[in-house]
């Protein structure tokens, strides 16, 4: 993550890129967050989510879509968690945390009436505030579209090796950590805010593929 780091020259907050930034069109992407600390390294955040896109053969998702998909619409703060199982997660934590109440939260309806979406909106618009602030970097992976691709492979390994899922935590989470709250069992043991993987045993193979493809990218301007 420090090599990567420094090829991306640093973090970036989503709630600050747009679209015509200079995006790979296909990448892993790595959150953190700043209260969030590394065990044996309290100057760096741990990782705290992992993702991906186009994993199904054909599929023509970018990078940035995936990452706006997140981020929420900008002008309105909002977004659709319907369409990012990042979003939705965050938001039962915040549900939970806050004390608030949404029926149709967690109902993962790929479509809703527009009433439901409006009374839904203030949720929508904290989450967007809080993965917006979280600090992230990215790894360029270009290759074909598919389930074999170097950037599920890079997903799955990175996930399964920082999961603390059924394993004595080595960067365990904090005690404030927001995804404690989380209605997901997975996110709260493993200390992240993914569900898949995270109770696989990793194959350390996928790290000489991670350094490879760290070092094939150019230090960005």
């Amino acid at each position: 993550m420090a090599e990567l780091d420094t090829r991306t020259r640093g973090k970036r907050l989503l709630q600050d890129c747009h679209g015509r930034m200079d995006w790979p069109q296909r990448g892993v992407y790595f959150f953190f967050e700043d209260e969030e600390m590394r065990t044996h390294s309290r100057n760096e955040s741990r990782v705290v989510r992992i993702g991906t896109h186009a994993l199904k053969s054909g599929s023509r998702t970018t990078l940035w879509k995936r990452l706006s998909q997140h981020k929420g619409v900008a002008r309105s703060g909002g977004g659709n968690h319907r369409g990012s199982i990042f979003r939705l997660i965050v938001g039962t934590a915040l549900l939970d945390r806050d004390g608030l109440k949404s029926e149709s939260w967690d109902n993962r309806q790929p479509t809703a009436p527009r009433e439901m979406r409006l009374a839904e909106q203030p949720i929508e618009q904290t989450v967007s505030g809080v993965i917006g602030a979280m600090p992230f970097l990215w790894l360029d992976v270009g290759d074909d579209a598919g389930a074999e691709s170097e950037r599920g492979i890079i997903e799955r390994g990175s996930i399964a090796l920082l999961s603390n899922w059924r394993n004595e935590p080595i960067d365990p989470s904090s005690d404030s950590w927001l995804g404690n709250y989380c209605n997901r069992e997975r996110v709260r043991k493993s200390g992240l805010w993914n569900s898949n993987h995270v109770d696989e045993a990793y194959d350390p193979r996928f790290l000489d593929v991670l350094e490879r493809r760290v070092e094939q990218m150019g230090t960005r301007k």
